[in-house]
């Protein structure tokens, strides 16, 4: 009985070699009524592995409508669909669907959809989607979506990227790109990148876990960002608890990204140290006047068990006072949690607190002014 299971295998294998053998003796017939003139195309093509097929040595110069394989096809083009158990290597061009267990292998130019279990490979333009659990490599233009498990690369890109570690393109993307780790392009309209992107010009949103590298982007959202004509800054700022924090700001004409250290000067009973990490926009009013809007989450803790955390909005009216400094000051709206044993009393009066919970939650008006200094 347990042989049994793989009588249905055989069969398929064995129809398909039958198959094949049928197709080249119906083309050696066609030939032979020729005369010695070489087939240039072929209605189909089907296969075990080069050379066991119809088209047997020749298929090397054969263009065919359709072509079936076991393990692999070699054809000069393929113009309709081309299915194989582990891989499709067409010479010149192709068209239409490729599908295969590991890799569609195209010398020249691929229109149509592209689906490999591991990668699809075209040596110069791809028209269509390219669909890859691990890479999709292109030699010049993209013109579809490139959905792989890993990468995308190619040289331009004229629609999405989405990858699941990185998607480079040495020159220009139409679309977006969306990678778990790295993006890489010229000019993009979008990034998003779980730990980086590096662009030219990006006319979008540049999205990434920790870094933003650009000529060009109005608005990097990022802890860092490396912008060529956009601003960065080292901020001293005091709020409300007397925390002091020196903070570094990146960004563009608009986002910027805010980290920085810091200490509270008021809690006397155990040394508080302070970190903040945030997102801002600036608002410009003309002359040496705007507004720089905040969103800020910032954590005190005294490495021993006491936490006291506060996310922050604020409102930051800032005057630019020459030779790269500029001053701020603003009203504050700041949610606070911490253990209820730890009693901090930095603030007095609350908007809101409460009282039912196991931690201490409450809702304050604060203010934060600070000095920076431009570059």
């Amino acid at each position: 009985m347990k042989n049994l299971r793989f009588i249905p295998s055989r069969l398929a294998i064995l129809s398909i070699l039958l198959l094949a053998l049928s197709f080249r003796s119906a083309a050696q017939q066609g030939a032979a009524q020729q005369g010695a003139a070489q087939r240039d195309t072929a209605p189909a093509h089907i296969g075990f592995i080069y050379p066991i097929s119809s088209n047997g040595k020749q298929a090397a110069s054969i263009t065919n409508r359709f072509s079936l394989h076991v393990i692999a096809g070699l054809s000069k083009g393929e113009t309709g669909v081309a299915l194989a158990g582990v891989a499709n290597v067409v010479k010149e061009n192709a068209h239409g669907v490729h599908m295969a267990g590991v890799a569609n292998v195209i010398g020249n130019d691929a229109g149509g959809a592209q689906l490999a279990g591991l990668a699809n490979v075209t040596g110069n333009n791809a028209d269509g989607a390219q669909l890859a659990g691990f890479a999709n490599i292109v030699g010049h233009e993209a013109k579809g979506a490139q959905v792989a498990g890993f990468m995308n690369l190619a040289e331009n890109a004229g629609a999405a990227q989405l990858a699941g570690f990185t998607n480079i393109a040495r020159k220009n993307v139409k679309g977006a790109q969306v990678a778990g780790f790295l993006n890489k392009a010229g000019d993009v309209n979008v990034q998003i990148g779980g730990f980086a992107n590096v662009a030219k010009k990006v006319r979008g949103v540049q999205l990434a876990g920790l870094i933003n590298i650009a000529d060009s982007s109005d608005y990097p959202i990022a802890i860092f960002n490396f912008i060529k004509n956009g601003e960065k800054s080292v901020a001293v700022t005091i709020d409300e608890t007397m925390t002091g924090i020196v903070s570094f700001r990146s960004g563009g004409r608009v986002l910027y990204g805010i980290a920085g250290i810091g200490y509270n000067f008021r809690n006397n009973a155990k040394p508080m140290y302070a970190a903040e990490g945030g997102l801002g926009a600036h608002i410009r009013l003309g002359g040496p006047l705007r507004i720089n809007l905040e969103a800020i989450s910032h954590t005190l803790t005294d490495f021993d068990g006491g936490h006291y955390n506060k996310n922050s909005l604020r409102i930051l009216p800032a005057l630019k006072l020459g030779n790269g400094f500029e001053a701020f000051a603003g009203p504050t709206l700041n949610y606070v949690s911490y253990e209820r044993e730890n009693d901090y009393d930095f603030i007095k009066k609350y908007i809101w607190k409460n009282n039912s919970s196991k931690d201490f939650q409450g809702l304050f008006v604060g203010v934060n002014a600070g000095v920076q200094f431009l570059f």
